[in-house]
């Protein structure tokens, strides 16, 4: 028999109703912004960067169980939607061996251990000897989405192999890391939003495995953002919003931040969604986007130099 919800039910988005109205959602979203969000979270994944360097170890997930996913757990969201959802993140997490490579072709000459971190390392022939910890942690989403997708369903499915945009270097390595890195920070920062908003939007088993899926990204970003942060300290918020908007073109043409986010709607199905769905998933982009910066505000030269040591990129910008 599939569990039924009872209005006082309490879960990892706080409490939870078969059929929550609009500020009952908000709620929820503010409830897992706010607890995996809160700035000395942050600051622990941030730290935990110069570990891995030296060490790496990948993030071990919780049991989850499995067999207890049922359609029930989703609540808020019609089953259909959030089951396109699922296909649209799949295949978004799919291609992690393309991601890792490149951000390890941009950072190799520049940083090698954040390199490491990311791709792992190479022999002369271009053979990959070490998976990255950023790739041993993220290859575990795809089959994860699957093994969800199937419970959900009873169906099997494949995800599409996307091409992922390849190295595309110029005559200026620092520039190029700068772009590559804010767009990084972009995807992730969109993958942590996503989850968190489905979070809110799960209980049960599905909201566990959505909890993984959403640590991992936020560790991701954490260390994604807190290690540019730390390499190029003068940046401005005009200098990322002209980074992240224009394109950019040497005999090819890089994808802005807005052209990227055409692409995710589309992949998520948006056209299809409720209202109430639209407007709570830009709430959450928005909120938790308000946490980030008051961590970000945080991030002192003093504090990021005890991590890091005095970054050198900036200065050849």
């Amino acid at each position: 028999m599939l569990n039924t919800l009872s209005p006082l039910a309490k879960d990892l988005a706080g409490q939870s109703y078969p059929h929550p109205h609009y500020f009952q959602t908000q709620h929820r979203i503010l409830s897992v912004i706010d607890s995996y969000l809160a700035v000395e979270k942050l600051q622990e994944r941030l730290q935990d960067l110069p570990i891995q360097f030296d060490n790496p170890q990948p993030r071990p997930w919780k049991l989850i169980n499995w067999q207890a996913i049922n359609r029930n757990q989703i609540i808020g969201i019609d089953a259909e939607i959030f089951l396109t959802i699922l296909i649209g993140a799949m295949d978004t997490e799919a291609p992690i061996r393309g991601y890792t490579q490149t951000s390890r072709q941009y950072l190799e000459k520049l940083h090698p251990q954040m390199a490491r971190f990311v791709g792992g390392t190479i022999d002369e022939d271009d053979e990959l000897l070490e998976l990255g910890l950023w790739e041993k942690e993220e290859r575990q989403h795809t089959p994860a989405l699957i093994k969800v997708y199937n419970q959900l369903t009873g169906e099997k499915i494949i995800p599409k192999l996307r091409t992922v945009r390849g190295y595309l270097p110029s005559d200026d390595p620092n520039e190029d890391l700068y772009r590559h890195g804010l767009h990084r920070v972009a995807t992730e920062y969109g993958a942590t939003c996503l989850y968190l908003w489905l979070m809110a939007h799960t209980t049960g088993a599905l909201q566990d495995v959505l909890e993984e899926l959403v640590q991992d990204e936020i560790n991701h970003l954490t260390k994604f953002w807190g290690f540019g942060v730390w390499a190029f300290p003068d940046t401005s918020l005009m200098r990322i919003g002209r980074t992240l908007i224009k394109t950019r073109s040497h005999n090819y043409q890089r994808n802005n931040l807005l052209r990227t986010l055409r692409r995710m709607m589309n992949t998520l199905n948006w056209t299809s969604w409720t209202l109430s769905n639209k407007t709570t998933l830009m709430f959450t982009f928005i909120y938790a986007m308000r946490r980030l910066w008051v961590w970000n505000n945080s991030l002192t030269p003093e504090y990021l130099q005890d991590l890091f040591g005095i970054s050198s990129l900036s200065s050849l910008i």
